[in-house]
């Protein structure tokens, strides 16, 4: 009943907005209204073409269908072209065997719901029959809450309706349209009979809704969104790149958009700030603005931060927090070998590197520095001689990882050698490690007792030939030489790289201080045959290298 009530207000304001606004009040007389006379009966109305509603009030017969121009969606004002005059009340339009009554509501002059009631123009007594209500949206609009409201007489007893009233009583059916589209059209069917001989007088009244002069209003809502993008690592000589990325994601612009990053301590542009102010400016509606900044640490460690962007209307932004672990990779170097050696022998040495960071080195290599002095290089595969170095290039050295090596040189002279081998990674200080080693030499003498003649006569002199050779690396000092003689012969001269002195049967020459290597030093000793038989002459060796003497005999047949 509330929103009958509602309605039938809101019906009679725009009915009186119409009828003032439209084309004014119209003439009774001017629209064809004829007044019933006394003598004027319903049924004669009926004859004459006349139908007449429940107050007694005339509708004007109209032999074609009045045809409205639809309101402008946004005005209730509306043309009307009609063949005949109108009216404000129902008007019926004869047809074969039945005829059709039309209306407009909530005004002829501003039509929003059209009525068309098809009845027949007979009907049987207790004999069921139909009748059809059809509601038209005038409007380019979609209509809601279309009342329809039809009075049900007393002669006559409903048997259904299609679609089922909303309300549905003896005296009474009610539809309401929820939704009723631009143009649209909804057809009501009643079914029933007449009770008992008279005129059904039915009426039906049509409730519309107001449609307002609507006018749009935007809500906008803008929204600042701001992301930081850093990188989770970066190393201490890297330049660390920066992305700010902050987007409008409401709707309506944002104006005077700015972004400001107080950067950690440690942390500065590459330009010496400490502080990122970019001025963005505005923002439209899912719009976005990509910044890119450089940093650069001065010290290793974990660089937290975020940034914060803010409009002049007040929104604000933050980034989430990102962190950024710059490091430094850490090399060590050992170089191990002999201390010592001998010359003509190989050294061998064994480099080991290793990365004691917790972050990779990238670019590795091992130089090692080959002395003077040597030759026959030997080296682990992967090495590449370049100029006077070995070279091994490793590429990444992964956290707490290490790489071994292995050179081997031969020394070509004795003497203290020492070799430097460095390794250096990219973005890491160069480690260097270094090894001395002392190469001696190694005498080798050998001895060497010939005589020249053999046999050798009675009386005649036999020379026996002394040579000491160094085939060794190093020098041999202190050498010695001393001859047994037996008494077969008898001792003439001596003579050699040193004097000899004769004592008893044996012949000792002074020491010979140096022997080169592959350098000779050479004696020689005459003796006489004294008696027949076959004499051993018998020489002896010594020197400081020697731990024990050599001794070389010579043997030597004497006869008669």
């Amino acid at each position: 009943m509330s929103k009958l009530l509602n309605i039938t207000f809101l019906l009679l304001v725009l009915g009186l907005s119409c009828f003032l606004s439209c084309k004014g009040q119209p003439d009774l007389k001017q629209l064809g209204i004829i007044e019933p006379t006394e003598t004027e009966g319903v049924d004669e109305g009926i004859n004459k073409g006349i139908n007449w509603d429940n107050e007694q009030s005339s509708i004007s017969y109209i032999p074609e269908r009045t045809t409205f121009s639809p309101p402008d969606q946004m005005q209730m004002r509306s043309s009307v072209t009609s063949t005949a005059p109108t009216s404000t009340d129902m008007i019926s339009v004869s047809g074969s065997g039945s005829y059709v009554i039309s209306r407009t509501y909530p005004w002829p002059e501003c039509g929003v719901v059209q009525l068309e009631k098809t009845m027949p123009r007979e009907v049987e007594l207790n004999k069921e029959f139909e009748y059809f209500i059809t509601v038209t949206n005038l409007t380019n609009s979609t209509l809601t809450d279309v009342v329809v409201d039809e009075d049900v007489p007393d002669n006559f007893r409903l048997s259904r309706s299609s679609p089922v009233a909303d309300e549905e009583s003896e005296t009474k059916l009610v539809w309401t349209i929820d939704s009723l589209g631009p143009k649209g059209s909804r057809r009501l069917v009643v079914s029933g009979m007449a009770t008992y001989g008279d005129s059904i007088k039915q009426n039906t009244t049509i409730l519309t809704p107001v449609i307002p002069a609507s006018a749009n209003m935007k809500v906008v809502q803008p929204m600042l969104k701001l992301t930081k993008v850093v990188p989770s690592e970066a190393l201490l000589c890297d330049t660390i790149p920066v992305k700010l990325v902050v987007s409008n994601i409401g709707t309506g612009a944002v104006q005077n958009v700015r972004i400001v990053d107080t950067l950690p301590v440690g942390l500065r542009t590459t330009d010496g700030r400490n502080e990122i102010v970019i001025n963005v400016g505005t923002l439209m509606t899912n719009q976005s603005q990509e910044f890119s900044v450089e940093l650069k640490a001065s010290r290793i460690g974990k660089y937290v931060s975020k940034a914060v962007a803010t409009s002049g209307s007040g929104l604000r932004a933050e980034s989430a927090a990102v962190t950024t672990s710059v490091g430094m990779p850490v090399l060590t170097i050992k170089k191990t070998g002999p201390e010592r050696q001998y010359l003509g022998r190989p050294v061998t040495y064994e480099i080991t590197i290793t990365n004691k960071s917790d972050v990779a080195a990238r670019n590795t290599i091992v130089e090692d520095t080959v002395p003077d002095g040597v030759n026959s290089v030997k080296a682990t595969a992967g090495a590449k001689l370049t100029g006077s170095k070995l070279v091994w290039e490793f590429g990444t050295l992964e956290p707490n990882a290490s790489q071994k090596v292995l050179v081997s040189y031969t020394p070509t002279r004795a003497g203290t050698f020492i070799n430097d081998a460095t390794a250096t990674a990219y973005c890491a200080s160069p480690v260097t490690d270094s090894m001395r080693t002392v190469v001696a030499g190694i005498p080798a003498l050998l001895l060497d007792v010939s005589d020249v003649e053999d046999p050798i006569r009675i009386g005649s002199q036999a020379t026996y030939v002394i040579k000491v050779t160094n085939q060794g690396s190093a020098n041999a000092t202190n050498i010695r030489i001393t001859c047994v003689l037996e008494d077969y012969v008898q001792y003439v001269s001596s003579a050699g790289a040193t004097s000899g002195v004769r004592e008893g049967d044996t012949l000792r020459f002074l020491p010979l201080a140096s022997l080169a290597p592959q350098d000779k030093a050479a004696w020689r000793v005459v003796v006489t045959a004294a008696r027949p038989g076959d004499v051993l002459f018998k020489v002896i060796m010594s020197s400081e290298q020697l731990t024990r003497p050599v001794e070389e005999t010579e043997a030597t047949h004497l006869y008669e």
